[in-house]
């Protein structure tokens, strides 16, 4: 097959792939009470997404900012005739409006309970990712979905974008040659930052019930909204957050479950703000037949790899007939090793204001629900990939490597790394049953 034919071919597969679910997903007489737990700007647009596909009936929101709550509950306003009714406590919104839909988009340490809640309350549940905090909340998210037969799809949209979705058929076919290497990167400039004091919380927001299971810290506006993702007590930094995107296109191309050993180094070189996630990071995880590299950097944007404008993000798989690059809005690429061959590209096709596909994984959702069919980012599925990216955290944390044993779920004796497999919760908080 020629370059041309094959890109002509793949932007088909694509198309069709992303116009597939909207096109056979059939309406059911009532639209799905549907929730969301989490109203910050994340949450409102995938919220947005499920209300332009038609098939929800917006029953509540609840966030414990008020503030957010308003801004999201003024956006729907405009979006639906639907009258939401708000809520701080997702517990006491489940037990009275009894959604069929949940969105859960709240920061990372809240994803296994609410999500569990969800599924226990007889919801299906749409949940960002990466899905847990810890390993052990994520086992036990899967237990619960199993346990009671509801459809969890999670955030990981990339494996439903075309170019995505093309850029696998092509590493699977075999014409990148045989992979014995893949280095998944996302690098953004930035200096040091500067100390920002604490404060009060701002009036609406209950910052004890925000901190939840996790340490009661002071609050700072650096941590909320939005930056909670570079605060470990709520989150697992640069690798917790864009890793597990890329890090779960290496699991859908080799189609293994989880590494065997994994090592994880880096730091705060640059940064003296108040976060305290590294600035740098460098993850090897040793697979079958192959050995994954993570590494992002939060200062020298790196102009010299850059992928597009402003960013530089994807993941390189190295093969024995050339490299192929897996990015974002950039499509993919294919560098043959042979100098003769021409460079093959395919362009993204992302949905607009966010250039993602939420849209589509949406309809994936939906489709799911109706079929009783587990959805293209099913729970495990997630769970594996944000197992990867919190087994980096963790060798990071004890500062030296470890094995793994992905089928116990376990690091074989070795109890200093097993303890941080979950944490403690605090006050009322109990951690989930695995």
């Amino acid at each position: 097959m020629d370059r041309r034919t094959f890109i002509e071919k793949s932007a088909l597969a694509g198309a069709a792939f992303s116009s597939l679910p909207l096109l056979t997903a059939l309406k059911r007489a009532s639209p799905y009470r549907t929730a969301l737990i989490g109203a910050g700007w994340w949450g409102t647009n995938i919220l947005r997404c499920a209300i332009q596909a038609g098939e929800s009936k917006l029953v509540a929101l609840c966030d414990v900012d008020q503030n957010q709550l308003k801004i999201c509950s003024e956006v729907f306003s405009k979006l639906t005739p639907d009258k939401p009714k708000l809520y701080k406590d997702y517990r006491e919104m489940l037990a009275k409006e009894k959604p069929e839909i949940v969105i859960v988009a709240t920061p990372d340490h809240w994803h296994a309970l609410c999500c569990i809640a969800a599924i226990e309350s007889g919801a299906h549940v749409y949940v960002e990712k990466p899905i847990s905090h810890t390993i052990k909340e994520g086992r036990a998210m899967v237990n619960a979905t199993r346990k009671h037969g509801r459809i969890v799809q999670v955030g990981t949209h990339r494996r439903v974008s075309p170019h995505n979705v093309s850029g696998m058929e092509f590493l699977k076919s075999g014409k990148a040659g045989k992979i014995g290497m893949a280095r998944a990167f996302v690098h953004y400039g930035g200096g040091p930052g500067q100390k920002t004091p604490d404060a009060e919380p701002p009036q609406g927001l209950d910052w004890d019930f925000y901190c939840g299971p996790a340490p009661l810290v002071p609050y700072n506006k650096t941590i909320h909204p939005k930056g909670f993702r570079n605060y470990l007590n709520f989150a697992n930094g640069t690798l917790g957050d864009w890793g597990i995107h890329w890090l779960d296109q290496v699991l859908w191309w080799s189609e293994q479950k989880y590494p065997k050993k994994v090592y994880s180094t880096g730091g705060r070189a640059i940064r003296q703000d108040n976060t305290d996630a590294p600035d740098h990071q460098v993850a090897v995880y040793d697979f079958d037949g192959f050995t994954l590299e993570w590494e992002h950097r939060n200062f020298a944007a790196n102009n010299a790899e850059k992928t597009h404008p402003g960013q530089a993000v994807g993941v390189y798989f190295y093969g024995t007939e050339g490299t192929f690059h897996m990015g974002w809005l950039d499509g993919w690429t294919f560098y043959p090793t042979n100098p003769n061959k021409p460079v093959i590209h395919q362009d993204a096709q992302l949905n607009k204001p966010d250039d993602q596909n939420i849209q589509q994984l949406w309809a994936n959702f939906l489709e799911s629900i109706k079929s009783n069919k587990p959805p293209i980012c099913e729970i495990e599925v997630g769970q594996r990939s944000t197992n990867v990216a919190l087994l980096g955290m963790l060798s990071y944390k004890l500062g030296r490597s470890i094995i793994w044993d992905g089928e116990k779920e376990i690091i074989p004796g070795d109890h200093e790394a097993n303890k941080l497999l979950s944490r403690n919760y605090r006050g009322e908080w109990k951690y989930p049953q695995v």
